[in-house]
Formats: structure tokens, C-alpha cells, sequence
């Protein structure tokens, strides 16, 4: 089977599912016109697994009475869930339960803090609600206060980790992506602060480039064997496949550290061009959307598209260099 056919036998695959994949197979694989995938998008509060998320949102537009904690029902791993399955940023549930960072959450420090077990600002749930509040475009003045504090609290090797304030001297792959992650919604959405913040999202990159997004920067060694086995929803948990989809959603350039990391990602493509869902973090759940160890749409459909995303900057950079070389002199 030559390579365009399997794609486009595994993209048929990928639209045979969810309203949340589907609709962004339709932008990020296919690049059909924006209006038909906004279309499909608007099916994410309908039908499948966004409207079954919905579905158990009480009244009051809580999904636990704790905003966090209760891993992984509460409101805030949630409304995370939703942002990922691209639950339209009009809908109005979503935008009532962000009101409740805001009225509930908002720290003397400038972030959030609503962990129970903590009295200061975290800074993976403030990455976290960071990008909720900029994907549902709630609370403007708020987000900007809330971006300040996440860039005062960037380490000085490009990166976060919310065991700083335990004296922590080194950036966690963790904390990073989330961290990231929230800043790239914030960009999106025009936040004020958004050239101080790109700034700090290439430091952030160059962090996780010096590590090859895995490895240990002193040794070289595998830091963690959890970061090669992609899970989805990826929850607090940083892996391979989750950062190399941020570096392609921010628009990251080529940079040849990163060749380390691809390769990760196109050994565990199967033979049919798909990914499987290789880890599952535990704790409690609505439902599950896949099984681990089975082939995984998730997993596929940002597999895909980071690949997408590599070829374009590997041949642009390619390229580039070719158009620059001095030419060889003539026989």
C-alpha cells in the first residue's frame, strides 16, 4: 500500500468518529474552508463526547463542588477536556463555569488557586485555566493579570515548575506544557501581554529543545519512560506526542533537536498509519472515549498533523539551505 493511499484510508478511519476529532481532521489534515468546519465543530456541544461531558454539568455549571481535585471529574479537568475536544468558545455552559475561576479562584499573587491542599497559586492549574479563559474569552482584564504571573514565575532555564516555591531549581516537563499550552490560547486570543509571552514561549521551546523534548540535558539518558507512551486525554502529564503537537500549534520553526523526538513518533506509527493509545493516567472518569492498547484516534489525528506540520518545516528549511549554498564552480 503506497503512503497516500494508507492516509487517506486512515483519515476515512479518523472521520468515522467522534464530532471532536472530525472536526479537527477537517482543518488540520484536509483544509476544507473554515466555514464547514465550524460547522462540524458545533456538533462538539450535540453530539458524542463533548455533549456526554455536558450532560453531567449540574445547575449551577459545576461539575464538582471543588473547582479541582477529584481527578478527573472535577470542573477543572473537565472544562480541560472540553477546551481539547474544541467545545465551540460560545457556548454559553462553558462560559458560565469559567466565571467561577474568576469569582473563586483569582490568588493575591495573580494567579489561581483553587488546590485544596495548597494556600498560593499553582502553576499548572493557572496554565490550565489561563487557556480556558482565553478559549471561551471570558474575563479580559483578568487574563492579562493572570499571563503576568505565569511569566514572573518562568524559571531561569526557560521552563516552570510548580514545586518552585519548595525550592525546586530545575524546570518540570510538566509543569512546561501546561504552562505553554494556556499562554498559546492566551496569544490566541489577543491577550495584551502577547509580545512579552511569545518571548517567553520560545524560551519555554528552547527548555524542552535542549532535553530533545525526553531526555535528560546532563546525560542524554530516556529522563522518564512515561514520556514515549502517548496517552489521551494527556491530563497534567507531559509525553512526546502532546508537546510536539504545542511546538506545531505555535508555530514553531525547524530545528534539527527535534529530529530525535519525530523519530520517537514515526516508530510508533503502526502499519496502517494510525497510533495506539498506549497509557491511560488513572482515576475516575464520565466514560471512557478509547482503550488502552487499541488503535486511537486521538493519538492518530495529532500524529498525523504533526507530521504534516514536520514536513512542511523540515522542507522549507531544506530549502532555504539549498537556495544559500555557494554553487559549485563550473567544469
Amino acid at each position: 500500500m503506497t503512503r497516500d493511499l494508507r492516509l487517506e484510508k486512515t483519515v476515512r478511519w479518523l472521520m468515522m468518529g467522534d464530532p471532536a476529532i472530525r472536526w479537527q481532521v477537517m482543518r488540520d489534515l484536509q483544509d476544507v474552508p473554515e466555514s464547514r468546519w465550524r460547522k462540524e465543530r458545533q456538533r462538539v456541544a450535540r453530539e458524542g463526547w463533548g455533549a456526554r461531558i455536558l450532560a453531567e454539568q449540574d445547575d449551577e455549571g459545576r461539575w464538582t463542588k471543588r473547582l479541582y481535585g477529584q481527578k478527573w471529574i472535577s470542573t477543572t479537568y473537565s472544562m480541560v477536556l472540553l477546551r481539547q475536544m474544541g467545545l465551540p468558545p460560545d457556548d454559553p455552559r462553558a462560559r458560565k463555569s469559567c466565571l467561577f475561576f474568576l469569582q473563586e479562584g483569582l490568588g493575591s499573587d495573580g494567579g489561581i488557586d483553587i488546590c485544596p491542599s495548597l494556600n498560593r497559586s499553582e502553576e499548572c492549574i493557572t496554565g490550565f485555566v489561563l487557556g480556558l479563559l482565553s478559549w471561551f474569552h471570558v474575563g479580559d482584564e483578568q487574563r492579562d493579570g493572570i499571563a503576568a504571573f505565569l511569566l514572573r514565575e518562568q524559571m531561569k532555564d526557560g521552563g516552570w515548575n510548580c514545586q518552585r516555591y519548595r525550592g525546586a531549581t530545575h524546570s518540570s516537563f510538566h509543569t512546561t506544557v501546561n504552562v505553554l499550552e494556556g499562554l498559546r490560547d492566551y496569544v490566541e486570543a489577543g491577550g495584551r501581554h502577547a509580545k512579552e509571552v511569545l518571548e517567553a514561549e520560545q524560551r519555554g521551546r528552547e527548555f524542552f529543545l535542549v532535553h530533545h523534548l525526553y531526555r535528560s540535558h546532563r546525560t542524554g539518558a530516556v529522563a522518564n519512560p512515561a514520556f514515549m507512551r502517548f496517552s489521551f486525554p494527556p491530563r497534567w502529564h507531559h509525553d512526546v506526542l502532546r508537546t510536539l503537537d504545542y511546538f506545531r500549534a505555535s508555530g514553531s520553526g525547524y530545528d534539527e533537536r527535534l529530529e530525535d523526538p519525530v523519530g520517537v513518533l514515526l516508530r510508533k506509527m503502526q502499519g496502517d498509519g494510525s497510533w495506539l493509545l498506549q497509557n491511560r493516567h488513572p482515576g475516575k472518569v464520565f466514560f471512557e472515549m478509547e482503550q488502552c492498547g487499541r488503535k486511537s484516534r486521538w493519538n492518530t489525528l495529532r500524529g498525523l498533523r504533526v507530521l504534516r506540520w514536520w514536513d512542511v518545516v523540515s522542507r522549507t528549511y531544506t530549502s532555504g539551505r539549498s537556495a544559500h549554498s555557494p554553487q559549485a564552480p563550473p567544469s
